[in-house]
Protein backbone atom coordinates (compact mmCIF):
# COMPACT_ATOMS: atom_id res chain seq x y z
CA UNK A 1 0.00 0.00 0.00
CA UNK A 2 1.31 3.45 -1.16
CA UNK A 3 1.91 5.92 2.29
CA UNK A 4 3.71 9.19 2.73
CA UNK A 5 6.78 9.49 4.64
CA UNK A 6 8.61 13.00 5.23
CA UNK A 7 12.33 13.60 6.06
CA UNK A 8 12.65 16.89 7.82
CA UNK A 9 16.17 17.48 8.19
CA UNK A 10 16.30 21.01 8.55
CA UNK A 11 12.23 21.65 9.78
CA UNK A 12 9.56 21.93 8.07
CA UNK A 13 7.39 24.90 6.72
CA UNK A 14 3.93 24.82 4.52
CA UNK A 15 6.12 26.91 1.57
CA UNK A 16 8.84 24.01 2.03
CA UNK A 17 5.81 21.16 2.08
CA UNK A 18 4.73 23.32 -0.96
CA UNK A 19 7.53 22.33 -2.85
CA UNK A 20 7.68 18.77 -1.97
CA UNK A 21 4.43 18.41 -3.14
CA UNK A 22 5.08 20.09 -6.47
CA UNK A 23 8.19 17.93 -7.10
CA UNK A 24 6.18 15.10 -6.20
CA UNK A 25 4.15 15.72 -9.33
CA UNK A 26 0.87 17.81 -7.87
CA UNK A 27 0.03 20.08 -10.63
CA UNK A 28 0.56 24.27 -10.06
CA UNK A 29 -2.93 24.20 -10.79
CA UNK A 30 -4.21 21.79 -7.94
CA UNK A 31 -2.27 23.57 -5.37
CA UNK A 32 -3.47 26.75 -6.60
CA UNK A 33 -7.16 25.43 -6.75
CA UNK A 34 -8.39 26.43 -3.37
CA UNK A 35 -7.18 30.50 -3.51
CA UNK A 36 -9.67 30.34 -6.61
CA UNK A 37 -12.57 28.84 -4.47
CA UNK A 38 -11.66 31.28 -1.47
CA UNK A 39 -11.59 34.09 -3.95
CA UNK A 40 -8.34 35.29 -3.87
CA UNK A 41 -6.94 33.86 -7.02
CA UNK A 42 -6.57 37.54 -7.94
CA UNK A 43 -4.97 38.46 -5.23
CA UNK A 44 -2.20 35.43 -4.47
CA UNK A 45 -0.88 32.36 -6.37
CA UNK A 46 1.70 29.88 -5.78
CA UNK A 47 4.46 29.54 -8.00
CA UNK A 48 6.44 26.53 -8.16
CA UNK A 49 10.55 26.60 -9.91
CA UNK A 50 13.27 24.25 -9.88
CA UNK A 51 15.95 25.33 -7.59
CA UNK A 52 19.22 24.25 -5.92
CA UNK A 53 20.12 25.03 -2.19
CA UNK A 54 23.26 23.50 -0.40
CA UNK A 55 24.16 22.01 -3.66
CA UNK A 56 21.23 20.07 -3.79
CA UNK A 57 18.26 20.60 -6.00
CA UNK A 58 14.38 20.87 -5.21
CA UNK A 59 11.55 22.68 -5.90
CA UNK A 60 11.15 26.35 -4.40
CA UNK A 61 7.42 27.09 -3.97
CA UNK A 62 6.73 30.66 -3.04
CA UNK A 63 3.17 32.69 -2.63
CA UNK A 64 3.05 35.72 -4.90
CA UNK A 65 1.51 38.74 -3.54
CA UNK A 66 -0.58 40.79 -5.74
CA UNK A 67 -2.71 42.64 -3.86
CA UNK A 68 -1.92 44.43 -0.76
CA UNK A 69 -2.63 41.91 2.27
CA UNK A 70 -4.58 42.11 5.48
CA UNK A 71 -1.41 41.26 8.21
CA UNK A 72 -4.21 40.29 10.62
CA UNK A 73 -7.25 38.23 10.98
CA UNK A 74 -9.26 37.06 13.98
CA UNK A 75 -9.60 32.69 13.82
CA UNK A 76 -13.48 33.77 13.42
CA UNK A 77 -13.46 35.65 10.17
CA UNK A 78 -11.01 33.16 8.56
CA UNK A 79 -13.14 30.19 9.41
CA UNK A 80 -16.10 31.77 8.36
CA UNK A 81 -14.00 32.66 4.52
CA UNK A 82 -13.16 29.03 5.02
CA UNK A 83 -16.86 27.14 4.97
CA UNK A 84 -18.36 29.82 2.84
CA UNK A 85 -16.08 28.79 0.48
CA UNK A 86 -16.99 26.07 -2.58
CA UNK A 87 -14.01 23.64 -1.49
CA UNK A 88 -13.34 20.26 -2.23
CA UNK A 89 -15.37 18.60 1.14
CA UNK A 90 -11.69 17.26 2.05
CA UNK A 91 -9.50 20.05 1.80
CA UNK A 92 -11.84 22.70 3.84
CA UNK A 93 -12.11 19.82 6.91
CA UNK A 94 -8.03 19.59 6.64
CA UNK A 95 -7.13 23.64 6.13
CA UNK A 96 -10.41 23.98 9.16
CA UNK A 97 -8.57 21.35 11.02
CA UNK A 98 -5.07 23.10 10.56
CA UNK A 99 -6.19 26.91 11.51
CA UNK A 100 -8.18 25.17 14.81
CA UNK A 101 -5.06 23.54 15.96
CA UNK A 102 -2.91 26.72 15.38
CA UNK A 103 -5.97 28.81 17.45
CA UNK A 104 -5.51 26.75 20.11
CA UNK A 105 -2.13 27.08 20.99
CA UNK A 106 -1.89 30.39 19.95
CA UNK A 107 -5.21 31.59 22.39
CA UNK A 108 -2.70 29.37 24.82
CA UNK A 109 0.25 31.06 24.39
CA UNK A 110 -1.36 34.50 24.65
CA UNK A 111 -4.01 33.91 27.41
CA UNK A 112 -6.79 34.64 25.27
CA UNK A 113 -10.00 33.46 23.86
CA UNK A 114 -9.71 31.33 20.40
CA UNK A 115 -11.75 33.24 18.70
CA UNK A 116 -10.16 36.30 19.54
CA UNK A 117 -7.03 35.37 18.42
CA UNK A 118 -4.80 37.55 15.84
CA UNK A 119 -3.31 34.89 13.53
CA UNK A 120 -0.56 37.59 12.26
CA UNK A 121 1.61 35.79 9.91
CA UNK A 122 -0.68 33.32 9.51
CA UNK A 123 -3.56 35.04 8.62
CA UNK A 124 -1.62 36.98 5.95
CA UNK A 125 -2.67 35.40 2.39
CA UNK A 126 1.02 34.05 1.96
CA UNK A 127 0.42 31.61 4.76
CA UNK A 128 -3.50 30.95 4.09
CA UNK A 129 -1.92 29.71 0.37
CA UNK A 130 0.43 27.82 2.05
CA UNK A 131 -2.47 25.66 4.16
CA UNK A 132 -4.44 25.30 1.39
CA UNK A 133 -2.28 24.64 -1.12
CA UNK A 134 -0.53 21.83 1.10
CA UNK A 135 -4.30 20.80 1.84
CA UNK A 136 -5.22 19.94 -2.11
CA UNK A 137 -1.98 18.70 -2.74
CA UNK A 138 -1.92 15.84 0.22
CA UNK A 139 -6.24 15.36 -1.14
CA UNK A 140 -4.71 15.39 -4.73
CA UNK A 141 -2.72 12.06 -3.89
CA UNK A 142 -5.49 10.31 -1.79
CA UNK A 143 -3.11 10.75 1.57
CA UNK A 144 -4.55 9.38 5.00
CA UNK A 145 -1.87 10.21 7.23
CA UNK A 146 1.68 10.83 6.85
CA UNK A 147 4.79 9.95 9.09
CA UNK A 148 7.69 11.84 9.56
CA UNK A 149 11.01 11.67 10.87
CA UNK A 150 11.84 13.64 14.21
CA UNK A 151 11.88 16.91 14.05
CA UNK A 152 14.26 19.40 14.90
CA UNK A 153 13.41 22.12 17.57
CA UNK A 154 15.86 25.07 16.42
CA UNK A 155 17.91 27.12 18.39
CA UNK A 156 18.38 30.45 18.89
CA UNK A 157 15.75 33.69 18.33
CA UNK A 158 13.81 34.47 15.58
CA UNK A 159 11.51 38.16 14.94
CA UNK A 160 7.92 37.77 14.91
CA UNK A 161 5.19 40.00 14.95
CA UNK A 162 5.34 39.80 19.01
CA UNK A 163 8.79 40.99 18.94
CA UNK A 164 11.59 38.75 20.01
CA UNK A 165 10.47 35.14 20.62
CA UNK A 166 12.84 32.20 21.72
CA UNK A 167 13.22 29.11 19.15
CA UNK A 168 11.43 26.98 19.10
CA UNK A 169 8.99 29.70 19.18
CA UNK A 170 5.92 29.16 21.61
CA UNK A 171 3.69 28.21 19.33
CA UNK A 172 5.09 24.98 18.36
CA UNK A 173 6.16 24.36 21.65
CA UNK A 174 2.47 24.29 23.01
CA UNK A 175 1.44 22.06 19.43
CA UNK A 176 4.03 19.64 20.24
CA UNK A 177 3.21 19.65 24.54
CA UNK A 178 -0.57 19.45 23.11
CA UNK A 179 -0.41 16.49 20.79
CA UNK A 180 2.80 14.47 21.69
CA UNK A 181 5.31 15.56 19.37
CA UNK A 182 8.89 14.68 20.12
CA UNK A 183 11.05 17.77 18.95
CA UNK A 184 15.23 16.87 18.65
CA UNK A 185 17.45 19.43 20.26
CA UNK A 186 21.25 20.02 20.70
CA UNK A 187 24.43 22.02 19.41
CA UNK A 188 24.89 20.65 16.23
CA UNK A 189 21.73 21.87 14.95
CA UNK A 190 21.35 25.06 12.58
CA UNK A 191 20.57 28.45 14.09
CA UNK A 192 17.44 29.81 13.33
CA UNK A 193 13.60 28.92 13.56
CA UNK A 194 13.29 25.30 12.10
CA UNK A 195 9.76 24.21 12.68
CA UNK A 196 7.14 27.03 11.49
CA UNK A 197 3.94 26.78 13.21
CA UNK A 198 2.18 26.24 9.97
CA UNK A 199 4.23 23.36 9.11
CA UNK A 200 3.52 21.49 12.23
CA UNK A 201 -0.08 22.16 12.26
CA UNK A 202 -0.06 20.81 8.64
CA UNK A 203 1.15 17.93 9.99
CA UNK A 204 -0.99 17.44 12.70
CA UNK A 205 -3.54 17.75 11.03
CA UNK A 206 -2.99 14.85 8.65
CA UNK A 207 -2.41 13.11 11.80
CA UNK A 208 1.63 12.26 11.31
CA UNK A 209 2.84 9.81 13.53
CA UNK A 210 6.89 10.98 14.48
CA UNK A 211 10.03 8.64 14.86
CA UNK A 212 12.24 6.56 12.41
CA UNK A 213 11.48 5.87 9.23
CA UNK A 214 9.70 2.10 8.72
CA UNK A 215 10.63 -0.30 5.76
CA UNK A 216 9.81 0.91 2.75
CA UNK A 217 10.43 0.90 -0.81
CA UNK A 218 10.79 4.45 -2.02
CA UNK A 219 8.50 4.88 -5.17
CA UNK A 220 8.97 8.70 -5.59
CA UNK A 221 10.45 11.39 -4.05
CA UNK A 222 9.57 15.19 -4.11
CA UNK A 223 12.08 17.60 -2.52
CA UNK A 224 10.91 21.00 -1.25
CA UNK A 225 13.66 23.71 -0.68
CA UNK A 226 13.20 26.21 2.25
CA UNK A 227 14.11 29.95 1.98
CA UNK A 228 17.48 29.91 3.94
CA UNK A 229 20.80 28.92 3.56
CA UNK A 230 22.20 26.67 6.15
CA UNK A 231 25.74 26.62 6.98
CA UNK A 232 27.01 22.99 5.89
CA UNK A 233 24.16 21.80 4.86
CA UNK A 234 21.22 21.95 2.20
CA UNK A 235 17.94 23.15 3.49
CA UNK A 236 15.23 20.37 2.54
CA UNK A 237 12.08 18.27 3.30
CA UNK A 238 11.75 15.38 1.28
CA UNK A 239 8.58 13.64 0.66
CA UNK A 240 8.69 9.80 0.09
CA UNK A 241 5.84 8.12 -1.65
CA UNK A 242 6.84 4.22 -1.06
CA UNK A 243 5.16 0.81 -0.89
CA UNK A 244 5.99 -1.11 2.29
CA UNK A 245 7.87 -4.77 1.70
CA UNK A 246 4.79 -6.74 2.54
CA UNK A 247 2.50 -5.12 -0.50
CA UNK A 248 4.19 -4.67 -3.13
CA UNK A 249 3.01 -3.63 -6.87
CA UNK A 250 2.68 -6.99 -8.24
CA UNK A 251 0.32 -7.38 -4.47
CA UNK A 252 -3.04 -9.52 -5.20
CA UNK A 253 -6.00 -7.60 -6.96
CA UNK A 254 -7.84 -8.74 -3.75
CA UNK A 255 -5.81 -6.68 -1.66
CA UNK A 256 -7.71 -5.47 1.27
CA UNK A 257 -5.91 -1.73 1.87
CA UNK A 258 -7.59 -1.51 -1.66
CA UNK A 259 -10.98 -2.76 -0.86
CA UNK A 260 -10.96 -0.05 2.11
CA UNK A 261 -10.38 2.74 0.31
CA UNK A 262 -13.26 5.27 -0.80
CA UNK A 263 -14.18 7.10 -3.69
CA UNK A 264 -12.49 10.50 -4.16
CA UNK A 265 -14.33 14.03 -4.49
CA UNK A 266 -12.76 16.98 -6.21
CA UNK A 267 -14.09 19.47 -8.23
CA UNK A 268 -13.65 20.61 -11.87
CA UNK A 269 -14.46 23.37 -14.24
CA UNK A 270 -16.88 23.07 -17.46
CA UNK A 271 -16.04 24.79 -20.27
CA UNK A 272 -18.40 25.06 -22.80
CA UNK A 273 -19.16 26.31 -26.53
CA UNK A 274 -21.30 26.21 -29.68
CA UNK A 275 -19.52 26.46 -33.08
CA UNK A 276 -20.94 26.52 -36.48
CA UNK A 277 -18.20 27.81 -38.43
CA UNK A 278 -15.28 25.48 -37.89
CA UNK A 279 -14.37 22.72 -39.97
CA UNK A 280 -13.54 19.02 -38.57
CA UNK A 281 -9.43 19.62 -38.95
CA UNK A 282 -9.59 23.26 -37.23
CA UNK A 283 -11.59 21.45 -34.48
CA UNK A 284 -9.43 18.56 -34.49
CA UNK A 285 -6.24 20.85 -33.78
CA UNK A 286 -8.12 22.84 -31.08
CA UNK A 287 -8.74 19.54 -29.21
CA UNK A 288 -5.40 18.17 -29.28
CA UNK A 289 -4.24 21.75 -27.92
CA UNK A 290 -6.48 22.08 -25.37
CA UNK A 291 -5.29 18.29 -24.33
CA UNK A 292 -1.92 19.64 -24.42
CA UNK A 293 -2.54 22.87 -22.34
CA UNK A 294 -3.78 20.47 -19.69
CA UNK A 295 -7.42 19.71 -20.28
CA UNK A 296 -8.69 17.16 -17.96
CA UNK A 297 -10.99 16.25 -20.92
CA UNK A 298 -12.36 17.18 -24.16
CA UNK A 299 -14.94 15.89 -26.34
CA UNK A 300 -17.23 17.46 -29.41
CA UNK A 301 -20.99 16.59 -30.19
CA UNK A 302 -23.12 16.86 -32.83
CA UNK A 303 -25.58 19.63 -32.61
CA UNK A 304 -28.53 21.34 -34.52
CA UNK A 305 -28.31 25.34 -33.81
CA UNK A 306 -30.19 28.26 -34.56
CA UNK A 307 -31.37 29.09 -37.98
CA UNK A 308 -31.01 25.23 -39.01
CA UNK A 309 -27.76 25.06 -38.57
CA UNK A 310 -25.70 21.67 -38.11
CA UNK A 311 -22.73 22.78 -35.52
CA UNK A 312 -20.26 21.46 -33.36
CA UNK A 313 -21.00 21.93 -28.97
CA UNK A 314 -17.02 21.76 -27.39
CA UNK A 315 -16.79 20.81 -23.77
CA UNK A 316 -13.82 20.40 -22.00
CA UNK A 317 -13.00 19.73 -18.29
CA UNK A 318 -10.48 21.58 -16.74
CA UNK A 319 -9.05 21.71 -13.04
CA UNK A 320 -9.94 25.22 -11.33
CA UNK A 321 -6.92 26.98 -11.22
CA UNK A 322 -7.06 26.23 -15.13
CA UNK A 323 -10.03 28.22 -16.12
CA UNK A 324 -8.45 31.49 -17.00
CA UNK A 325 -5.73 29.81 -19.11
CA UNK A 326 -7.52 27.61 -21.33
CA UNK A 327 -10.60 30.35 -21.98
CA UNK A 328 -7.60 32.52 -23.46
CA UNK A 329 -6.85 29.30 -25.66
CA UNK A 330 -10.40 29.30 -26.40
CA UNK A 331 -10.32 32.63 -27.50
CA UNK A 332 -7.58 33.11 -29.66
CA UNK A 333 -7.66 29.36 -31.33
CA UNK A 334 -11.35 28.99 -32.10
CA UNK A 335 -14.33 31.15 -33.46
CA UNK A 336 -16.98 30.86 -30.16
CA UNK A 337 -17.88 34.20 -28.89
CA UNK A 338 -19.16 33.06 -25.87
CA UNK A 339 -17.97 30.64 -23.07
CA UNK A 340 -20.48 29.05 -20.54
CA UNK A 341 -18.53 28.05 -17.06
CA UNK A 342 -19.97 25.51 -14.38
CA UNK A 343 -17.86 24.83 -11.58
CA UNK A 344 -18.89 20.50 -10.79
CA UNK A 345 -17.87 17.94 -8.28
CA UNK A 346 -17.03 14.94 -9.39
CA UNK A 347 -16.07 11.48 -7.79
CA UNK A 348 -13.47 9.42 -8.33
CA UNK A 349 -12.76 5.61 -7.74
CA UNK A 350 -9.57 4.83 -6.11
CA UNK A 351 -7.49 2.97 -8.37
CA UNK A 352 -3.28 1.94 -9.28
CA UNK A 353 -1.49 0.47 -11.93
CA UNK A 354 -0.32 -2.67 -12.30
CA UNK A 355 1.57 -5.28 -14.01
CA UNK A 356 0.18 -8.42 -15.09
CA UNK A 357 2.15 -11.18 -16.51
CA UNK A 358 1.33 -12.80 -19.99
CA UNK A 359 2.47 -15.22 -22.27
CA UNK A 360 3.82 -12.17 -24.36
CA UNK A 361 5.12 -10.46 -21.29
CA UNK A 362 3.72 -8.00 -19.00
CA UNK A 363 0.82 -6.15 -19.84
CA UNK A 364 -0.15 -2.71 -17.60
CA UNK A 365 -3.62 -2.95 -16.00
CA UNK A 366 -5.69 -0.55 -14.50
CA UNK A 367 -7.79 -1.88 -10.81
CA UNK A 368 -10.19 0.56 -10.12
CA UNK A 369 -12.05 -0.42 -6.55
CA UNK A 370 -15.44 0.18 -6.64
CA UNK A 371 -17.81 1.52 -2.91
CA UNK A 372 -18.65 -2.43 -2.32
CA UNK A 373 -14.92 -2.98 -2.26
CA UNK A 374 -15.02 -5.44 -5.17
CA UNK A 375 -12.81 -4.31 -8.10
CA UNK A 376 -12.95 -3.37 -11.74
CA UNK A 377 -9.74 -4.19 -14.21
CA UNK A 378 -9.01 -3.17 -17.65
CA UNK A 379 -5.89 -3.98 -19.43
CA UNK A 380 -4.51 -0.61 -21.49
CA UNK A 381 -5.43 -0.70 -24.92
CA UNK A 382 -2.16 0.20 -26.81
CA UNK A 383 -0.29 -2.64 -25.08
CA UNK A 384 -3.36 -5.01 -26.36
CA UNK A 385 -2.90 -3.66 -29.84
CA UNK A 386 0.69 -3.73 -29.84
CA UNK A 387 1.36 -7.54 -28.70
CA UNK A 388 -1.27 -8.34 -31.57
CA UNK A 389 0.56 -6.96 -33.63
CA UNK A 390 3.89 -8.10 -33.05
CA UNK A 391 2.60 -11.86 -32.59
CA UNK A 392 0.53 -11.90 -35.77
CA UNK A 393 -2.74 -12.54 -33.66
CA UNK A 394 -5.91 -11.00 -34.00
CA UNK A 395 -7.17 -8.17 -31.11
CA UNK A 396 -10.03 -10.23 -29.82
CA UNK A 397 -7.88 -12.81 -29.01
CA UNK A 398 -5.23 -11.10 -27.14
CA UNK A 399 -7.88 -9.25 -25.27
CA UNK A 400 -9.63 -12.57 -24.33
CA UNK A 401 -6.42 -14.23 -22.92
CA UNK A 402 -5.51 -11.41 -20.61
CA UNK A 403 -8.97 -10.97 -19.40
CA UNK A 404 -9.27 -14.61 -18.11
CA UNK A 405 -6.02 -13.89 -16.66
CA UNK A 406 -7.10 -10.94 -14.69
CA UNK A 407 -10.32 -13.39 -13.88
CA UNK A 408 -7.88 -15.72 -11.61
CA UNK A 409 -5.71 -13.13 -10.10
Amino acid sequence: MARLHLDAPTGVAGDMLLGALADLGVPEAVLNGPLQALGLSGHCRIICREDSNGGLRGMRARVEVLATQQPHRHWRTLRAMVQAAPLQAEVQRRTLRCFALLAEAEAAVHGCDVDAVHFHEVGALDSLADVTGCCAGLVHLGTASLACSVLPAGRGKVSTAHGLLPLPVPAVLELARRHGVPLAGGEGLPAGELVTPTGLALLLAWDARFGAMATLRPLAVGVGLGTRELEGQANLLRLILASTPSTPDSRPLSDPAMAAAAPLQDQVLLLQCQLDDMDGEALGALQQLLLEAGALDVWIEPIQMKKQRPGQLLALLVAPGQGPHLRELLWHNSTTLGIRERLETRWLLPRRQQSLETPWGPVPIKVATLPDGSLRCKAEHDALLGIARREDLPLHAVRSVVARLMDVL
